[in-house]
C-alpha cells in the first residue's frame, strides 16, 4: 500500500528513521559504558521494544503495571518499573509477573516497601528495589539523602526485597552530588549503590556528563516530537513519527480545518505554541482544536493548502499521541511496510 492511500489521521513511523535513532543513541551509551534502559511508554509496542533491546539494550522500562504485563506476554524478561505500587490486587499481580520475568522497581516510602516485600514473598522470589529521589521536577521521591538512606537501609532488610541502587528524573546538576551524599551515609551500613538509574530524553546526550549515572531511561528518542526539537536533542529530519490529516474545509481565505483535532494530537503544549508542526506549510500555526477538528492560520503562508489535500505534522508529544491511536503504520520509501497494533494503549492500571 501507498502511504497515500491510508485513510486520515493516520499515525505513522519512518522506519530507517526510527532504526537510525535507535542504533545512534545506543552508541552514544555504549561509547560512554552507560547501560540503556528505553522507556516503552513512548511507543507501547513490543516490536519496537524488542529492536531496541536487540540494538544493545539491557532491558525495558514501563511506567504502570499493565505495560509490563503486555511486555511480558511478548517474551520480554528484563523490566524496570519505576512507579510505586499500592494495592493488593496490583501487588497480587505483581507477584505473578515476578514469578516469570527479572523486575526492579522502586519506591520512596515505607509504605511502597512494605506491599513489595508481601509481594516478593508471595512470588517466592528476591525483588530488586531502588529508591526513588527528587532532583527537582517535585512529583515523586524522596527529598533529601538521609531519607535515601534510611529508606535504603529498609529495603535491605525486608524480607524479599535487597536494595538496588537509586533512580530519579531527570537527570540534572543535583543527580550526582545527591548520590554521593547517600552513599556516604550508606557506606556504613555496609551498602552499595550498584545502580543509579537516570533518565530524561531532554538530558539524553549528557548523560555522559553524569558520573554517578550507570543507565539511562529515554523514550522520545526513537521518534522524537516538537519537544524534543525545542530542546536540541534531534532534527526535524531525523523525527520519525508524523501524524498524516487531509484538510477538510478552507471556511476562509487564511484558514483551514484539518480532521485531526484534540482526540488525534492531544492537548499537550509543554511550553510551545500552537500543537504541531505541519512539514508542508512550516509557518502555518496549529492555533485551536475541538475533538475532531483542527483549525490551522495559514496566513503566514505563501501558498495555501486546497481542500482535500494532505498534511504531515510532528505533534507536539509523541508519547501522549501514540497512545491515542490503535495502530501506528511503518513506511519506508512511502509505502506502507508493516502495521503495528499499539499493544499497551490505555494500561493505565
Amino acid at each position: 500500500m501507498n502511504i497515500d492511500q491510508l485513510e486520515t489521521p493516520a499515525l505513522i513511523v519512518d522506519l530507517d528513521r526510527m532504526e537510525a535513532n535507535i542504533k545512534r543513541f545506543q552508541g552514544y551509551l555504549d561509547q560512554h559504558g552507560i547501560a540503556n534502559r528505553p522507556h516503552i511508554k513512548t511507543h507501547k509496542i513490543p516490536a519496537i521494544a524488542q529492536m531496541q533491546l536487540n540494538a544493545g539494550a539491557v532491558g525495558i522500562t514501563c511506567q504502570k503495571l499493565g505495560e509490563a504485563e503486555i511486555m511480558a506476554q511478548a517474551g520480554i524478561t528484563d523490566i524496570f518499573l519505576p512507579y510505586n505500587m499500592l494495592g493488593e490486587s496490583r501487588l497480587e499481580r505483581l507477584a505473578q509477573l515476578a514469578r516469570r520475568i527479572t523486575l526492579s522497581l522502586t519506591a520512596d516510602s515505607a509504605v511502597v516497601v512494605q506491599g513489595l516485600g508481601r509481594a516478593a514473598r508471595s512470588a517466592g522470589t528476591t525483588l530488586s528495589v531502588l529508591v526513588e529521589f527528587d532532583s527537582g521536577l517535585g512529583r515523586c521521591g524522596v527529598q533529601t539523602p538521609d531519607e535515601a538512606a534510611e529508606l535504603a537501609m529498609t529495603i535491605a532488610r525486608t524480607e524479599g526485597l535487597r536494595f538496588g541502587g537509586l533512580m530519579s528524573y531527570p537527570t540534572n546538576a543535583q543527580t550526582d552530588s545527591f548520590v554521593q551524599a547517600v552513599r556516604t551515609r550508606l557506606n556504613a551500613a555496609g551498602l552499595t549503590i550498584e545502580r543509579m538509574s537516570g533518565g530524561g530524553t531532554q538530558c539524553m546526550w549528557q548523560a555522559h556528563e553524569h558520573p554517578e549515572v550507570t543507565e539511562h531511561r529515554a523514550g522520545m528518542y526513537i521518534f522524537g516530537d516538537r519537544y524534543t526539537l525545542k530542546h536540541g536533542n534531534i532534527a526535524v529530519e531525523e523525527c520519525s513519527l508524523n501524524v498524516l490529516t487531509t484538510v477538510v474545509s478552507r471556511p476562509t481565505a487564511n484558514r483551514g480545518i484539518m480532521d485531526g483535532g484534540s482526540k488525534t494530537f492531544s492537548s499537550d503544549l509543554l511550553g510551545l505554541e500552537g500543537h504541531g508542526l505541519i512539514l508542508e506549510y512550516p509557518d502555518a500555526f496549529f492555533r485551536g482544536m475541538s475533538e475532531e477538528h483542527g483549525n490551522v492560520d495559514f496566513s503566514a503562508c505563501a501558498r495555501k493548502p486546497e481542500i482535500g489535500e494532505r498534511l504531515t505534522l510532528i505533534p507536539n508529544h509523541c508519547c501522549s499521541v501514540v497512545n491515542l491511536f490503535n495502530q501506528l503504520h511503518g513506511v519506508r520509501n512511502g509505502k506502507v511496510e508493516l502495521v503495528w497494533p499499539v499493544a499497551a494503549r490505555g494500561a493505565l492500571q
